[in-house]
């Protein structure tokens, strides 16, 4: 693929990322009502997962969930860092590292999906359970997924890929200079 068609590829997958996301809790408060709980999964070796109709005015572990300002705080980080990385995304894809530029796409469109509910709805649909034993992870939803997958993609590459991760940095300015 050429640069021009790299950036439109990866300025799609996040339009379809995000659309995703959207279609996702759609057809949950479609289909559930707020609150209901359906096991998917129902205590196999005290493993369960259920699709949770919940909703969070927060963002991770509800953080700032209990401040009337925290939904608009949280908009605007999500648009401001969303924007970076999608960014950071087409940058990533001009100089052809499509690994990163994926892991980058992923990022921008966890933030861009849940700050259209944010945006929209004044909350965030989480709908994703997991217990272990007697542990409950925090309820989620795609948008998280993918980024939390495109964070630990990163870091990926960070830890084991460092040389191709300082040439995305010397690009846009960050990482030292090479000398020669």
């Amino acid at each position: 693929m050429s640069k021009k068609s790299d950036i439109a590829f990866f300025s799609f997958l996040v339009l379809i990322l995000v659309t995703a996301d959207q279609f996702l809790k759609r057809i949950i408060t479609y289909t559930m009502e707020l609150y209901d709980q359906h096991y998917i999964i129902d205590n196999f070796f005290s493993f369960k997962f259920s699709i949770d109709y919940v909703v969070n005015t927060g963002s991770a572990f509800s953080f700032l969930a209990d401040k009337s300002w925290g939904i608009y705080v949280l908009s605007i980080v999500s648009l401001i860092l969303g924007s970076i990385i999608m960014l950071f995304t087409l940058v990533a894809a001009g100089m052809g590292k499509k690994f990163l530029a994926s892991s980058f796409a992923l990022i921008s469109a966890g933030a861009f999906g849940n700050l259209v509910d944010r945006f929209t709805l004044k909350h965030v649909i989480d709908f994703l359970r997991f217990d272990f034993g007697s542990y409950t992870f925090p309820v989620f939803n795609f948008a998280d997924i993918c980024a939390v997958v495109g964070t630990l993609l990163i870091i990926f590459l960070i830890l084991f890929k460092p040389k191709y991760f300082d040439e995305f940095l010397r690009k846009i300015g960050v990482g030292a200079k090479k000398h020669a």
